[in-house]
């Protein structure tokens, strides 16, 4: 299969050229390719999300600059108080699990025991029990004065 390939360069504002490639015969999408345009290529290609930004020096003394400055203040503190409170809630999620496992492990002891002794107790009646019982073809009849007339 031949690939037959067009490139279409371009400009964009921010003075990277953007070289569109076109792929005729494959059905694949091609990426647009960020190449400077700078023959020496010393400068990076910029991301689009960079590209809109002001690079120029900010006011530190301006409305905007405070009112900026105290929303982000805010935003970390309520980040590090809900990290923090994360935190806290799993180490009691933490303790209580690690209570309720001793109280499991307590209750399985017990149940241990209570079964070795029901155990022993079961085994020594089932003894008792087959020392009782005489075996079916050594049986002894004995008659009855009421069996015996009829």
């Amino acid at each position: 299969m031949s690939k037959t390939s067009q490139q279409n360069p371009s400009t964009d504002a921010s003075g990277v050229s953007v070289i569109h490639t076109q792929a005729h015969s494959s059905g694949l999408q091609q990426v647009p390719q960020l190449v400077p345009v700078s023959p020496g290529g010393g400068g990076k290609a910029v991301p689009p999300s960079k590209q809109g930004k002001k690079s120029s020096f900010v006011d530190r003394n301006s409305d905007e600059y405070r009112q900026r400055r105290e929303r982000n203040n805010m935003a970390v503190k309520k980040s590090r108080l809900k990290s923090k409170q994360k935190a806290q809630d799993t180490l009691q999620r933490v303790n209580q699990l690690k209570e309720e496992n001793e109280r499991l492990e307590a209750k399985i002891k017990l149940l241990t025991k209570e079964l070795s002794v029901l155990k022993d107790l079961f085994l020594e009646h089932a003894h008792n029990f087959a020392d009782n019982v005489q075996p079916v073809g050594t049986e002894t009849t004995t008659t009855t004065p009421e069996n015996s007339g009829q």
